[in-house]
């Protein structure tokens, strides 16, 4: 197992125990579309496709990391509303969806193919739908030299991928604080909650 396995097999230790985040709940009431399909890209150990589901979306959820896959097939098994599926965010094919989630996921989205990837969450979202998710900045400590490839953007790349939506949220978080596993890093990302018009 390599390092960069160990890391993330921590990580998803310490995700089992996390509940769903708040934002999940704001971007399932602005859904405006009627399409009640959610993506979540980068999905984890499950935990917004399980409310998700609860809510009474059909979910595919997907992760390119071979253990969060197992762990959502476990977690998630006989439940009709949840596909998950091992992939990447290039490799993908993203159905029609009200709603996409991309929680710290998009940080590590190839940069060269970016542009694609976005366009396909884009093109994926209904008129009206949302999509909610994070963007890694350019002084963020990942931005260079992390140990996979990292996708930073500047404040204004980041606006610009929201020509066609109305942003309901921007928050940008630029500070020294530790990662769930107790590591202090420099945060600098930029946080997004919009609708597709």
């Amino acid at each position: 197992m390599t390092q960069v396995d160990e890391i993330w097999r921590s990580y998803y230790q310490k995700a089992l125990s996390r509940p769903h985040l708040k934002r999940t709940e704001f971007a399932l009431k602005l859904n405006e579309s009627t399409t009640r399909v959610a993506i979540d890209c980068g999905c984890g150990t499950g935990s917004d496709v399980d409310y998700l589901a609860q809510s009474g979306y059909q979910v595919y959820g997907f992760d390119i990391n071979q253990d969060s896959v197992m762990i959502c097939h476990k977690r998630f098994e006989g439940k009709s509303l949840v596909e998950i599926s091992q992939s990447s965010f290039e490799s993908f094919e993203y159905p029609k969806a009200g709603v996409v989630l991309a929680n710290s996921s998009l940080f590590f989205a190839k940069p060269e193919r970016f542009a694609i990837t976005w366009q396909n969450i884009e093109t994926c979202l209904e008129v009206g739908g949302v999509f909610a998710g994070d963007f890694m900045g350019e002084r963020d400590s990942w931005a260079s030299n992390y140990h996979s490839s990292t996708a930073p953007l500047s404040e204004q790349q980041v606006l610009a991928l929201f020509d066609d939506f109305e942003i309901v949220r921007f928050f940008e978080r630029d500070e020294r604080a530790p990662t769930s596993l107790g590591v202090v890093k420099h945060w600098h990302t930029y946080s997004v909650i919009a609708i597709k018009r």
